[in-house]
């Protein structure tokens, strides 16, 4: 017998998936900024545990090849944006999908700033957070120091592009990131959830993209790590400070931040949001 009501198995339709987000997102305007703000937090807090999570999984791990290496600690990093989708917090780069309510006329440009605004510097506070937690405890010294020089090395690395580079990583990166998001809206079960997060997010990481977010933790945790270094941690390392030159406040900021942060709403908010609601929400 009919009940009217939709099956609770198999995949969502694309167009169904469309309102989804489309509801999800005008939802997400209409939470109380205090609400928002602890959200965005706990999103800092996730990511920043993932980001922590690759680091360490993917120390010492030099004897790999690089591709496998790149694997593992994508899989491990996808934790992140699991424990975002399964416990509904508010992260900036899936945020950008905000623009799909903009296109439909049921969110408004002041809307999407006060958004974008709270739950950025949300996702900042929460990072910064785990790297005060992580630093004050003294985690970058585990494996004699080569966890301290792997963070570095991811952020010297990441501070080593140019604006432009940055941007265009930061495009690729939410692109990715959204059609991760977009592709859990299909499921409706927490593993069909965590198992669309990730492919997609090993595969952005081993690529070497830029993700605003998690940027928040790994460059602050390498500037802080190289800043509080001491003579008997280099040596121990066999590294010095001028291998990680890369490292400071200026690249941080300016060429990588901003561009990345630029590049994530393109990637996302355009590239997925609007290509969507061209498809499937156009009147």
């Amino acid at each position: 017998m009919q009940t009217g009501k939709a099956p609770q198995f198999g995949a969502v339709a694309p167009s169904e998936m469309a309102r989804l987000a489309e509801d999800a997102a005008v939802g997400k305007t209409k939470k109380h900024p205090e609400v928002t703000f602890v959200l965005a937090i706990l999103s800092g807090l996730f990511v920043s545990l993932a980001g922590m999570f690759y680091t360490v999984v993917t120390t010492g791990a030099g004897d790999l090849p690089y591709g496998m290496v790149k694997l593992v600690g994508g899989l491990s990093f996808s934790m992140g944006l699991m424990m975002v989708v399964l416990c509904g917090s508010e992260l900036f780069t899936s945020n950008t999908l905000l623009l799909m309510g903009r296109a439909t006329r049921r969110i408004s440009v002041g809307q999407i700033a006060k958004n974008w605004t709270l739950v950025y510097f949300g996702n900042m506070a929460g990072s910064f957070f785990m790297v005060a937690m992580l630093m004050a405890v003294g985690q970058f010294k585990g494996a004699h120091g080569e966890l301290g020089i792997n963070y570095m090395y991811i952020a010297n690395g990441k501070m080593g592009h140019s604006f432009v580079e940055a941007l265009l990583l930061g495009v690729l990166c939410n692109l990715v990131v959204c059609l991760t998001y977009w592709m859990t809206l299909s499921s409706r079960d927490a593993m069909g959830k965590m198992f669309a997060c990730m492919l997609p997010v090993a595969c952005f990481l081993a690529a070497g993209f830029e993700h605003s977010v998690a940027n928040m933790f790994l460059l602050p945790m390498g500037y802080l790590i190289k800043s509080v270094a001491t003579p008997e941690f280099w040596a121990n390392t066999g590294y010095t400070a001028e291998y990680f030159s890369n490292i400071n406040l200026h690249n941080m900021v300016f060429m990588n931040l901003i561009p990345a942060t630029i590049g994530n709403i393109i990637g996302g908010g355009v590239m997925v949001g609007l290509s969507n609601w061209f498809v499937h929400l156009r009147d």
